[in-house]
């Protein structure tokens, strides 16, 4: 549930404070008295004239559209709350609905493979929004095929599931995203691949479940490293399985998983998107960040993030990845007290990739820490406000 939008007073208190600027000395700039002042920031003075408001954002150097709270966010929010909603009830309906005969023709093989196509492109280069309104239909459309034949709709209803759990996932559903990711694996069967596919999806949903671990070496084990993209699977699988032990502070089983998946990841290169995975050496670069912020190490964290970062590999992986990347980058300087670098990888992710800052809340939540910190930028101080996180 969204917070009560934090009063216009509050605001120009902690951006004069920010400023440096005492009650009086700030009073003086706008030709005012300091009781004036007082009483705007308690709140017992309204602000209703657009003039006073631009006149307080022109001292405070802020836009005056960062005076004025969440009206833009809130409306976002919403919008992502209907969507989800419409998502939920697709993820409601079960195949056996579509078994009955089809009141209109079932979209060709032909033609849902490039609806799916569509949305893995449209999640990676993160329009979150954008892929919100396209996935109830999608989902609906592939389960009606699969219903209809199974076989042929196989690898269309896995990949519409995988896709729909990793934007779950960034939109902070977890519930839901380990619906459409459980379905993704019974749907797969006993196709290995496909299976493998599935679970690289199951293993970003159980993050936080140190018994997820298991099931990511076990479907890694069924995959034989022959291929690109069989190394690319299996890698991916063992970049699940180090994230989770890394969550559950086991240093050791993360090295070793993470050796193992750079290891694959040579032969493999970078450039390529083998299964939707984006593996490649540069791939467990920033899952060796990741790791590495998960255990606490913010210095070895900045410096992998940098040399990460200065690979030919950085620009050729998907916007939703490298944003994702900041996001654990900002993290990483966060943890060794450099608020000024954290709050520039996270306007950097701001400018790459809006929504990953505006509808992942995770991202939201990192905003927050930097901007409350008293040497954060003025810039970020800004996002934070526009966001409706400060």
């Amino acid at each position: 549930m969204d917070r009560d939008p934090v009063p216009i007073g509050r605001r120009v208190a902690y951006l004069r404070v920010r400023r440096r600027l005492s009650q009086q000395s700030f009073a003086d700039r706008l030709g005012k008295s300091k009781s004036w002042v007082d009483k705007v920031e308690r709140g017992v003075r309204s602000l209703e004239r657009v003039s006073t408001i631009r006149e307080i954002a022109a001292v405070l150097r802020v836009d005056p559209a960062a005076l004025l709270g969440r009206d833009v966010q809130s409306a976002g929010a919403a919008e992502r709350r209907e969507g989800v909603a419409r998502i939920r009830a697709a993820l409601s309906a079960y195949p056996m609905a579509y078994c009955r005969p089809a009141d209109r023709d079932v979209m060709s093989p032909d033609r849902l493979a490039r609806e799916v196509r569509h949305a893995w492109m449209t999640y990676q280069h993160a329009r979150y929004p954008r892929l919100v309104e396209l996935l109830p239909t999608l989902v609906t459309e592939v389960d009606r095929a699969y219903a209809l034949d199974p076989e042929a709709g196989r690898a269309a209803v896995v990949e519409a599931y995988r896709v729909t759990a990793a934007l779950l996932v960034k939109l902070g559903e977890g519930s839901l995203a380990w619906l459409a990711a459980d379905r993704a694996m019974s749907a797969a069967a006993d196709d290995r691949v496909m299976l493998a596919c599935a679970a690289v999806q199951l293993g970003q949903v159980l993050r936080a479940s140190a018994r997820a671990g298991a099931v990511m070496l076990a479907a890694a084990s069924q995959i034989a490293s022959g291929t690109p993209e069989a190394m690319s699977l299996r890698g991916s699988l063992l970049v699940q399985a180090a994230l989770i032990a890394a969550r559950a502070g086991d240093e050791r089983v993360v090295d070793d998983l993470l050796d193992e998946a750079a290891e694959l990841a040579v032969p493999v290169g970078d450039g390529h998107d083998h299964h939707r995975t984006a593996f490649g050496p540069t791939a467990v670069e920033l899952a060796q960040v990741a790791a590495t912020v998960e255990l606490g190490d913010g210095p070895q964290g900045v410096a992998r993030h940098e040399l990460a970062i200065g690979r030919d590999g950085w620009r050729w992986l998907p916007v939703e990845h490298r944003a994702g990347h900041l996001i654990d980058a900002a993290r990483a300087y966060l943890l060794t007290d450099d608020v000024t670098n954290a709050a520039r990888v996270l306007l950097r992710a701001e400018r790459i990739a809006p929504a990953e800052i505006r509808d992942r809340p995770a991202a939201r939540d990192v905003v927050a820490r930097v901007a409350r910190d008293p040497a954060a930028p003025a810039t970020i101080t800004q996002l934070a406000i526009n966001l409706g996180v400060l």
